[in-house]
Formats: structure tokens, C-alpha cells, sequence
């Protein structure tokens, strides 16, 4: 089995299992205020390296939200924002790339793009993914208040977890 490969598959074991073991019991809500969802899992498909065909990309981004919605009991909810979130990762891709270029085989990381770059990527593809995740979830816009206030303090606080993992977990690769 290919390195890479071997090295995907840990990842992704270990970032559903960081998200359905301690994020989805982490409570950050406050008596009325019940607005915050962390939400780390997304990063897997957002690190997976540029040179993956888009096909493949939205099959791992079905299985990898299919994988949260068992844990969740959540009817494909997962599986949708992950697919679309998949679907726009080229161009986000392109909308990021830095002026290098990006290097072949390699995951758009802190190290390999640069922080800022990373963050600006990061950070958009967290705001698509909840921002689709919770209008499927309300399936309504009557309540595009509470969709808008759960993906901007979700986001805030899921994009935190995604840069301390970045530097945690992946300091130079």
C-alpha cells in the first residue's frame, strides 16, 4: 500500500474518531445560546492532495459525511455538505493557489501554501460546508436567522480546531 494512501486512511480514522468521541459531546452552549457546533472532520477532505481526480473527490467526501451521519444519526446531512463542499474544493483550490503554484501529490497544508493562504482556504471551504450543512439541516430559509448565527459561531470556533490541528498534527509536512 502506497505511503500516501496509508497516510490518508490514519487520518481519516483519527478525525472521525476525534469527531464523534469528543466534538459532538462537547457542549459550547450557554443556557438559551445553543449556537455552536464544532465541526473538525471537514479538514479531511480540505488537506486530501491536489492531484486526486474530482470524482474520486466527491466519493471520499460522500463517505466520509456517511461515516459522520452514522455517528449522528443524521440522515445524510453530513453526506450532502461534505459531497458539495468536495465538489467546490477545485475551485477553491484555484482561488487560493499560491503564486508557486502547488506542488504535485502534496496537501494543501500551512507548510506547503503558507499560513495565510491556508487559513484564507480553510476558512472558506469551513463557510461553504456550514453554511450548506445547516440550511440542509433547518430545510427552510424561514429560519435563515438561526442558519446564519449557527454557521458564523460554529465556523469561528471549528476554524480554531482546524489551525491548532494544523500546527499539532502537521508542523512540516
Amino acid at each position: 500500500m502506497n505511503n500516501i494512501y496509508l497516510t490518508q486512511a490514519f487520518r481519516f480514522l483519527f478525525l472521525l474518531l476525534l469527531q464523534v468521541l469528543v466534538f459532538k459531546r462537547l457542549s459550547l452552549s450557554f443556557e438559551s445560546f445553543n449556537y455552536i457546533s464544532v465541526f473538525i472532520y471537514p479538514i479531511f477532505i480540505l488537506l486530501l492532495p491536489h492531484r486526486i481526480s474530482h470524482v474520486a473527490l466527491v466519493v471520499v467526501g460522500f463517505l466520509t459525511g456517511l461515516s459522520v451521519d452514522i455517528f449522528y444519526s443524521s440522515p445524510g446531512i453530513h453526506a450532502a455538505a461534505s459531497v458539495f463542499t468536495a465538489y467546490m474544493r477545485p475551485t477553491l483550490l484555484k482561488i487560493f493557489e499560491p503564486r508557486g503554484g502547488y506542488a504535485a501529490n502534496q496537501s494543501p497544508t500551512k507548510h506547503q501554501v503558507g499560513i495565510g493562504v491556508f487559513i484564507r482556504y480553510a476558512a472558506a471551504f469551513l463557510f461553504l460546508h456550514l453554511i450548506f450543512y445547516f440550511s440542509v439541516q433547518a430545510f427552510s430559509f424561514v429560519y435563515i436567522k438561526e442558519i446564519l448565527l449557527r454557521t458564523t459561531f460554529s465556523f469561528l470556533v471549528s476554524l480554531v480546531f482546524i489551525v491548532l490541528y494544523q500546527y499539532l498534527f502537521n508542523p512540516k509536512s
